[in-house]
Parts: structure tokens; sequence; C-alpha cells
């Protein structure tokens, strides 16, 4: 049913940041900045972190007793919508993010099912110097972009993050998840996965912003028999930039998740890590745009129905 009266729905327009608490955050930082984000800002016991993008901070880590997942952050709107936040399940009234690169305005709900933590931003001040990469030209076989004489080469290193791209939840209901947040908040199914007795039991959400092209999925969730977070994921520049940055997380010894590989659901090229608290976080390049004519995909459960290229689905990646 369609959010009403003292239910309004709450406006989206991007998926901003992610909070994660880490034992030992020593080595939890030292692999953030081999991921490739810049830290940003030190405040007592977090660490910000930012992408090459003018958003503010994309990850905050923070010091804690143990390991766990603090929820993503969205930005709403307007101030209305952050307003009607405070009306949503287990919220706290509007605070300021005195303390957050960028500042704002923020109130925080919890999931009205599996009780994990989400938050709504308003009024965050973007950064001036967003970087830009340089775009290369590439030669094909019958079509050469390159200009003769002109190499390619490259760098070492980190493949830098860009901005947060998505995050993904494993819940315990999932109809009544998705019946929450596609009528509070213009989330809208670009994909959906049901199983062989055509009951859904995965969705990929993206923002509806009319016919503004937006990501293929800010948000998915499937369902499990117990509640976690799945990943959170960041786009880096480019293939080779992406590929850099494996070697170069490989180099330093540590787990590779699953990739490189190339999706279905969203087309992005994929390729996830074990962080050292072992949450799987992804870098992704060339994933789908969509807007409201964009259909919603309904497809059957199957092991081949993530990949069409890249290694084979690791038997314990949905779990």
């Amino acid at each position: 049913m369609a959010a009403s009266g003292n239910e309004s729905r709450i406006t989206l327009t991007r998926i901003a940041h992610v909070f994660y608490t880490h034992k030992e955050i020593d080595k939890a930082h030292q692999f953030l900045l081999d991921f490739g984000f810049q830290e940003i800002k030190r405040v007592g016991d977090d660490i910000y972190y930012r992408g090459t993008s003018s958003e503010p901070f994309v990850y905050c880590a923070r010091q804690g007793e143990k390991d766990g997942f603090g929820g993503a952050a969205f930005v709403v709107e307007s101030e209305s919508d952050l307003f009607a936040a405070t009306k949503l399940p287990g919220a706290t009234e509007i605070y300021d993010l005195k303390d957050a690169p960028g500042g704002g305005r923020c109130v925080t709900f919890h999931d009205p099912i599996d009780k994990f933590p989400f938050h709504l931003v308003h009024g965050q001040k973007a950064h001036a110097d967003e970087k830009v990469l340089p775009q290369l030209d590439y030669n094909f076989p019958t079509d050469k972009h390159r200009p003769g004489n002109k190499t390619q080469r490259f760098k070492k290193g980190p493949a830098p993050v860009h901005k947060l791209g998505h995050f993904g939840m494993c819940v315990t209901n999932f109809a009544k998840a998705f019946e929450f947040y596609t009528t509070r908040f213009n989330f809208k199914p670009s994909d959906l996965i049901h199983d062989s007795t055509g009951r859904d039991i995965t969705t990929f959400l993206h923002l509806d912003r009319g016919s503004e092209m937006v990501d293929h999925h800010c948000f998915f969730f499937f369902e499990g028999p117990r509640s976690h977070v799945h990943h959170s994921s960041f786009e880096t520049h480019d293939f080779d930039t992406q590929v850099l940055g494996h070697d170069w997380l490989r180099s330093k010894g540590y787990e590779n998740c699953w990739g490189v590989g190339r999706h279905i659901m969203g087309s992005q090229i994929f390729d996830y890590w074990f962080d050292t608290s072992r949450f799987i976080i992804e870098h992704y390049v060339d994933g789908d745009l969509v807007n409201d004519q964009h259909p919603t995909n309904r497809s059957l459960a199957t092991p081949d129905n993530l990949h069409v290229w890249g290694p084979d689905l690791p038997p314990t990646f949905l779990q």
C-alpha cells in the first residue's frame, strides 16, 4: 500500500556514505588507504574518508569494542523530508552533524524488521575540489581513437574511490522490507529475483527521480535467516584503474572475495574484497543508468544470473 496521511513518502536524491565500526582500527585504516580512500578528518574515535567526487565523505570508520555495520546514509530532497523522517520507526529527532565533514543535519531511524540503522541527511556542503581523472582513448580493431606514437602507461597503486554507489543487506522478511522501502521512500525496483515457487527474494532498487538518469541500484537486499550487511560498493574511475587496484590489494596480501567479473543485473564490472574485519567491500566500474522509462525486470534465482564472465560464484557469497 502507498504511504499516506502521516506517512508521506520521503524523497531521496542520492546515497551518501556508510559507517563501520572496527575493533582493530589501525589495520582497517591501512586497508582503506590501500583500497583507494582519502582520509579527510579525524574526530575522537572516528576517521572520515572521501573519494575523488565533491561529496564531503563517503565512509566513516569508528573505533569500537566489536566490528559492526553502522548503517548507510541517503540525502533527502528537502527540510520537510527530513522532518517527515522523524516519524519513521525508532527515529531520532533532527540533530546536527557538527563533527562530520560537510556538516548538515541528520535523522537516524531503524529498519522496522531487522533494526539496522539507516541515516537521512540534508544540508551537507560539497567539496569544491572534485578531482577529474583523465579519460583514456582506446583502439578497437576497426576504430582507432588513440593517436599514433602515443602509448598507454600506468602507475601501480590503489584504485581511487570516486563515490559510494550502493550497499546491500540480508533481511529476514523480504516482503515486509520491500513494502516498507518502496512505499515510504522513492525506491523503485530495477530488478526482482524470485525463487522456484515464484516468491520474490532479492531486489535491486534505484531512486525514482522521474526522467533523471540514476544508478541501476543504490540499495539491494535479499532474504536470509540472519540479518547482516552484505557489502558496500564504491565506484572507481575505469577498468584499468580497477585492475591496477586489484593487483595492488593482492600485492599487499589482502583476501579477494570475488572478481574481477561482469555482473548481469546492473552490468557493472565488479571486484569484491574482504577488509581486515571481514566485511565485504567492492570496487565497480561501468554500471547501468536508468530512469522512469526502465521496466522492472523479474528473473529466476540461479547460480549463473549474477555474472556473465569472471570467476565462479563463491558458494558462501550470498550467505
